[in-house]
């Protein structure tokens, strides 16, 4: 449902607490208190069928007897009584419902169907449920505190949101000790319906909202999530502890692929590609969050460490080598007023070590420096207990320096009872401090390794040399005829003519029933051959020793068939065996790969590459990635592994075809794709030699899919059912198509192109030119979330564009609002309402309920283009603009 009523539940003005009550400890009694103590100031109704006034307040007997239209329910009854009240509550129009009550599908079957109900109660109202099972809500902006929780948080500009509600009172607590502020505290409890996907979209909106955090246990409605995520994360960092990171994910997985890319890999890989940051403790993600509340982003690793304990510098270093990185190299006009403030014997680098006895004095003028040298990122201030040191007094007279400093500063008073003053010191002042050196480093690399990802997420790939070409038909009905007649796991000839389709190059294999068909097939292939079991059932041939190489004549073939049957009714006696696969021997290879994909659970399908052959389990070196993808991505797949640093070329061995492996990986998502049946494919070894590419096994296996491609992807693939072409209606021919991300050279030059006045009228601002960032929010969108159609000459599609049109969604998924743009020399060629109505019909077969855009009085195009679509034109009071409103219901 989006945001829809979410605000209602957060900035309520009216609250209705159902089992509210005053006898003393009971839960009814707490939320009232709550929302009392805490300040909220809108109208409170407390909710109980026998008393007439609760906390000073006039009880109703039930929420109907209220008058319609109050914003929040709060319910504190046991969960049978819950479905009833729900339906109350849509009965009169209440906004949305916090259920506290426990016993939903935490406790098995019964819970479930008891939450069914509650949807069923709640059905098309609009009506928005939190929990159940669940601490509440908090909103600090708001005064609100939903919750039986025991504290109300300090402002600030974190939100929080758990699963947990022991996770969610432990942070809360510990964030009024470290003087951190909140700005929500949200338990979602068993999630039956607002869920993560939900609250980031919302959060988004929230001014008051700098960062999330996160305690995820399992999520809901990947799809959403993700959008969400991968939209948010761009302006808002989003920190997560996924818990359960040891569960075994693929155990009984019938390929490598499946054994490799376990459930938590696939959180891994989700949360990268969404721009949010993993950590693996609750200690890490309260050191995170601390960090977001009181501190800038670091823009770089370069780390400054000034101390007065040689050790604690040579700790923090140790720290920040773990991750890979140094501390930052200072320059010599550093060095030297550093020389000109320290005793002769102080370190002379990076760590500052200034000795034992460093006074307050010296303390102040090494940060001063630091704080003005441009090679530094970040400070990291430490001290431990010393006799000529009084590490409060330097705590002290830090403070006023420290505050206000655009790089970020983190402080480590190490030690116990004797430093804490100067860690309260920091606390009350709003700088980050730590008791280890080690907490420190990481949570300042942790917060620099989130600003870097979202840059590499922004980057713009790079073209293809040439368009790929798929044969979907043919693939889709290979498949089709496969599973109608029951074949699921495809043999490897079959397997390799499916790859075949997608340009995935294949070292052909020939089936061979008998002995003597092998010897034939082998002497018309020519020798060397080599000869494999062809047995859906027999998954790893080489552990069955059903693999014979280097096969030169015909006698050699015959011994091999022989034994090959003979391992393979050894190692599987119940095996199908349908013979043995011949095929060309290439050789040896520079290097061999792992390529695969399988369908996981939650996230739909996901890409693998890594080192291949026999070893791949036991090394383990792999990474993998959600399609589609394109260069950039495949490329950044490719770099996560150890085996890249080979392919890019190692004492004599020259490097791999990276471009080709990209193309491999591109057409490899593809195929999973369009093909939802995918369950497993497996292609291991990759012979790469030079140039040559080629899948020497593989292995595919299918299952009817619930979802039909590419509905099935938990990231929406570039709509090319939405590629059109079109002739204007003053005759230019034009191929209008969805924008890519590889678009972005054709994008700048377009904006090149535009004069000034067309600049201002698309962007009400006198843009010289579009920067990176735009280049990559106007490029990299998400298809279910926008529309954005270029127009392209037909001739040469690929070169120029003349206009875009897009259509943004608003968060509740039902408003959007459109813009377009047509280049100088193109316009009043029909370009710019051929684009535009072109977008309204597939925001149209999408749902959307309502479109609308701002156009500056002075653009008359657009006001007449406008009148002449069907337009309702609004003029903006005290402004010069029209607002253009269409309602696609109609």
């Amino acid at each position: 449902m989006g945001i829809e009523n979410l605000d209602r539940i957060f900035h309520p003005r009216s609250i209705a607490v159902v089992g509210a009550s005053e006898r003393q400890g009971s839960l009814g009694d707490v939320l009232m208190r709550n929302l009392i103590e805490c300040g909220f100031s809108g109208a409170l109704h407390p909710i109980h069928p026998r008393h007439k006034i609760i906390h000073g307040r006039p009880a109703r007997a039930a929420i109907t007897d209220l008058d319609p239209g109050v914003d929040l329910a709060v319910l504190a009854v046991p969960i049978d009584q819950v479905p009833g009240i729900i339906k109350g509550c849509a009965a009169v129009g209440v906004g949305g419902a916090v259920i506290i009550s426990a016993g939903g599908k935490e406790i098995g079957e019964d819970g479930r169907q008891m939450e069914k109900a509650i949807q069923d109660a709640a059905g098309a109202s609009g009506l928005r449920i939190v929990g159940p099972n669940c601490v509440g809500i908090l909103c600090s902006s708001a005064r609100l505190s939903a919750s039986f929780a025991v504290q109300m948080p300090r402002p600030g500009k974190i939100a929080f949101l758990s699963q947990s509600g022991a996770i969610c009172t432990a942070v809360l607590d510990l964030s009024i000790k470290e003087h951190m502020g909140f700005s929500h505290f949200v338990n979602l409890g068993d999630m039956l319906d607002v869920d993560f996907g939900d609250m980031i979209d919302y959060l988004a909106g929230e001014r008051d909202v700098a960062s999330i955090l996160m305690y995820v246990e399992n999520l809901t409605h990947f799809r959403k999530f993700m959008s969400a995520a991968r939209a948010v994360s761009r302006v808002k960092p989003i920190i997560a502890l996924k818990a359960g990171r040891t569960r075994a994910g693929a155990l009984a997985a019938s390929s490598h692929t499946g054994a490799l890319a376990g459930e938590d890999a696939v959180y891994d890989a989700a949360f990268q590609r969404a721009g949010i940051l993993r950590v693996k403790t609750f200690e890490e993600l309260f050191d995170c969050a601390e960090l977001l509340a009181k501190q800038p982003r670091p823009k770089g690793p370069g780390l400054a460490i000034i101390t007065n304990a040689g050790g604690l510098g040579v700790m923090a270093v140790d720290a920040l080598s773990d991750y890979g990185h140094e501390p930052a190299r200072l320059r010599e006009d550093t060095l030297e007023k550093l020389n000109a403030e320290l005793p002769p014997f102080w370190s002379k680098r990076n760590p500052i070590d200034m000795l034992g006895d460093a006074t307050t004095e010296q303390f102040c003028r090494v940060v001063d420096i630091c704080l003005k040298a441009g090679e530094i990122d970040g400070l990291l201030i430490m001290t431990a207990p010393q006799a000529m040191t009084e590490s409060s007094a330097v705590a002290a007279a830090l403070i006023d320096r420290l505050r206000g400093s655009f790089r970020p500063v983190i402080t480590a008073w190490v030690g116990g009872a004797y430093m804490q003053e100067g860690r309260d010191i920091f606390n009350r002042a709003g700088i980050a401090t730590f008791d280890t050196p080690e907490r420190a480093v990481r949570a300042f690399i942790n917060i620099y390794r989130h600003g870097r990802n979202s840059q590499v997420l922004q980057q713009i790939p790079s073209r293809l040399n040439s368009r790929l070409e798929f044969d979907c038909r043919a693939a889709r009905r290979m498949v089709a005829e496969k599973l109608t007649a029951g074949s699921l796991m495809l043999s490897e000839p079959d397997a390799k003519i499916l790859l075949a389709l997608y340009g995935i190059p294949v070292n052909s294999a020939h089936k061979a029933a008998t002995r003597e068909a092998a010897q034939k097939i082998a002497d018309d292939l020519g020798f060397p051959v080599v000869m494999k079991i062809n047995s859906r059932d027999i998954f790893h041939k080489s552990e069955a020793r059903c693999v014979c190489l280097d096969l030169n004549n015909q006698t050699q073939v015959g011994e091999a068939y022989d034994l090959i049957r003979s391992n393979a009714e050894r190692y599987n006696p119940v095996a199908a065996v349908e013979g043995v696969s011949i095929q060309p021997m290439l050789g040896r290879a520079d290097y061999e790969l792992i390529l695969g994909a399988r369908k996981d659970r939650d996230f739909g399908p996901v890409v693998l590459f890594g080192m291949g052959g026999i070893y791949t389990e036991v090394l383990a070196d792999r990474a993998i990635a959600f399609p589609p993808l394109n260069r950039l991505l495949a490329r950044r797949l490719m770099q996560q592994t150890r085996v890249y640093r080979l392919l890019e070329g190692y004492r004599g061995t020259p490097p791999a075809d990276l471009e080709g492996l990209e193309t491999l990986l591109i057409r490899l998502a593809q195929l999973v794709t369009d093909i939802a049946e995918i369950e497993e494919i497996d292609i291991n070894p990759l012979f790469v030699k030079g140039d040559t590419l080629c899948a020497l096994d593989a292995r595919v296996l299918l299952k009817p899919a619930a979802l039909p491609g590419p509905l099935h992807l938990v990231i929406s693939p570039y709509p090319a059912q939405d590629e059109t072409h079109l002739k204007t209606a003053a005759g230019v021919d034009i191929f209008v198509r969805p924008i890519r991300p590889e678009d972005a050279p054709l994008l700048e030059a377009f904006f090149d192109s535009l004069s000034p006045r067309s600049v201002y009228l698309r962007f009400y601002t006198p843009l010289k030119s579009l920067p990176p960032y735009m280049l990559a929010r106007f490029t990299q969108i998400d298809y279910d979330r926008e529309i954005a159609l270029v127009a392209l000459p037909e001739a040469h599609a690929d070169e120029t564009l003349l206009g875009v049109a897009r259509v943004i969604n608003e968060a509740n998924q039902k408003r959007a609002e459109f813009s377009v743009v047509v280049g100088d020399a193109w316009q009043g060629k029909g370009i710019g309402a051929a684009l535009l109505k072109r977008c309204l019909d597939i925001a149209g077969e999408r749902g959307l309920e309502n479109v609308w855009g701002l156009v500056l009085a002075g653009n008359t195009q657009m006001l007449a283009l406008g009148r002449k679509m069907g337009f309702t034109l609004k003029k903006v009071p005290d402004a010069g603009e029209y607002e253009l409103i269409m309602d696609l219901k109609r």
